[in-house]
């Protein structure tokens, strides 16, 4: 998995990784911080998170564009200057008022522009170290490397922000509202750490930084492209990814509920606090535990020396050991936040990255790897079944109006977390299938001098999916089953789409 990759790929995961811990830092309290500071309403607090993700995932466009004009690396380096000062406004504590409201707007606006400029030009470097034919047939393996490293800076990011919350409010004695600022500061630091690991690291990585010219020979790497795609179109391949960018829309629509009404069902529906087994789920530390745990034994099962195995088997023995400390140590009830959920999805990715990876490298070598394309279908199926299981878990619950009667104040209605948890592992297999696998298909399809502008259409279709997250927004109110049964629809209408132009998109692979 990790063998012969250049080394550049690992400087720019990591600059990834620490711009994303800050990233989605912010993300798991936003809505909570909307309804809590201005009072805001589900639908409200939607649509501004739903606006905000999809300039998050279409200024990538604009910042294709210019990329293509100026190079990479400059287009990289401004995003995360403007990053910084959109991340520094948000950790201001400047009250309820309309100064605050424009202030939060326009760090909103910044932030967006800021990943606009850093976000998809990263990843198209990372797609240019595999134009080497060196590395050609490692490129879907590294967008799984890197796309696993988005994730372990995303997955103690819910964590960081429920503890700095916390941690204000003990220390200073500040409201609730005021705490989300400090939270919001997190990612400021994030991004200085960022900084660091990519001009710290940048010789690995600095022939990458710059535009792809057109290929004029066949020494050139844009005539080796055309090569690989020999008797295909630049018109087919523009088209064929246009298509795929149409089916992606309902995915993140879906997936990225989890910010949004997966988030008011955490905080409305599920149990308060747990004991026992279930509360170790909670602790990230646990968590690590177990994604030690996972990775030590391929390395058990696929090391060649004995000191790799026994490396190996000791890292996994002082895991458990690990584990069983915590168990003991754990007090006996562990509270429930809604923000902490959004710690699974993350962590399943890191856990299950290598799985997956040997999965379809058995699958390739025997000759029967699906082809990137299909793995996307499969992965909008997939999203479609998580939601059949919210539908069960909320099958009797009262409506969102219905749990604020005086009546209800019990709570007996909640239910147990692990659905929640449960939904997140499955939406977790759906997006392996389909986002590391979509970013590689865009790399490679793309004619070489419109890379940056297709990675950017990957990531405006990503934000029109993320500003439908609002739709579901507007329909909490309904029994809440209805809303899920809603994007089960959507999902398995994208997933026949998919199906039905499959040879069309093969055709470009």
């Amino acid at each position: 998995m990790f063998e012969n990759q250049p080394k550049g790929l690992y400087a720019l995961a990591l600059a990834n990784t620490g711009e994303r811990f800050g990233y989605y830092t912010m993300l798991a309290i936003f809505v909570l911080f909307l309804q809590a500071n201005f009072g805001f309403s589900a639908a409200t607090a939607g649509n501004i998170y739903g606006g905000f993700l999809a300039l998050v995932y279409f200024l990538p466009v604009l910042g294709g564009i210019l990329a293509d004009k100026f190079g990479f690396g400059r287009m990289v380096t401004l995003g995360i200057v403007v990053m910084f000062i959109g991340y520094l406004l948000m950790a201001l504590p400047l009250g309820t008022n309309t100064v605050a409201l424009i202030a939060m707007f326009t760090a909103l606006v910044l932030i967006s522009l800021g990943t606009g400029l850093f976000k998809g030009n990263l990843q198209v470097m990372v797609g240019n170290l595999y134009d080497n034919p060196e590395y050609e047939n490692r490129r879907d393996a590294a967008f799984s490397i890197f796309y696993m490293a988005i994730n372990i800076g995303a997955m103690f990011a819910p964590s960081a922000a429920v503890w700095v919350m916390g941690w204000a409010q003990r220390t200073f004695g500040v409201s609730e509202t005021d705490a989300y600022h400090y939270a919001f500061g997190v990612a400021c630091a994030s991004l200085i750490v960022s900084m660091a690991i990519y001009y710290g690291f940048r010789s690995t990585f600095r022939h990458t930084e710059t535009t792809s010219a057109p290929a004029k020979n066949a020494g050139s790497a844009g005539a080796k492209a055309d090569d690989a795609h020999h008797g295909v179109s630049d018109k087919d391949r523009i088209v064929a990814l246009c298509l795929v960018f149409v089916v992606v829309i309902f995915f993140w629509m879906a997936f990225h509920q989890n910010g949004l009404t997966l988030t008011f069902f955490a905080r409305d529906y599920v149990v308060t606090s747990v004991s026992g087994i279930v509360g170790m789920e909670f602790n990230v530390l646990n968590l690590l535990l177990v994604i030690f745990i996972v990775y030590a034994l391929f390395g058990l099962f696929q090391s060649k020396t004995s000191r790799g195995k026994g490396i190996s088997a000791a890292v996994i023995l002082l895991s458990i050991v690990g584990l069983v400390y915590q168990y003991s140590s754990q007090a006996e009830s562990v509270a429930v936040s809604a923000p902490i959920f959004q710690q699974f999805n993350p962590c399943f990715v890191v856990a299950l990255t290598p799985v997956s990876m040997a999965i379809f490298g058995w699958l390739a070598k025997t000759g029967r790897e699906p082809s990137a394309p299909r793995k996307i279908a499969y992965g909008m199926l997939v999203a479609g079944v998580a939601y059949v299981l919210m539908c069960v878990a909320s099958f009797g619950l009262p409506t969102p109006e219905q749990i604020t009667d005086p009546a209800m104040a019990s709570g007996d209605y909640r239910v147990s977390p692990n659905w929640l948890v449960s939904t997140y592992l499955i939406l977790t297999f759906g997006e392996l299938l389909l986002s590391p696998m979509g970013i590689s298909f865009v790399s490679k399809v793309a004619p070489v001098k419109y890379k940056g502008l297709m990675m950017g259409g990957w990531f405006a279709a990503t934000a029109v999916g993320n500003y439908l997250t609002s739709v579901a927004s507007w329909l909490w109110g309904l029994p809440v089953w209805i809303v899920w049964a809603v994007l089960i629809v959507l999902c398995l209408m994208a997933a026949l789409f998919m199906f039905a132009i499959m040879k069309r998109l093969e055709k470009v692979c």
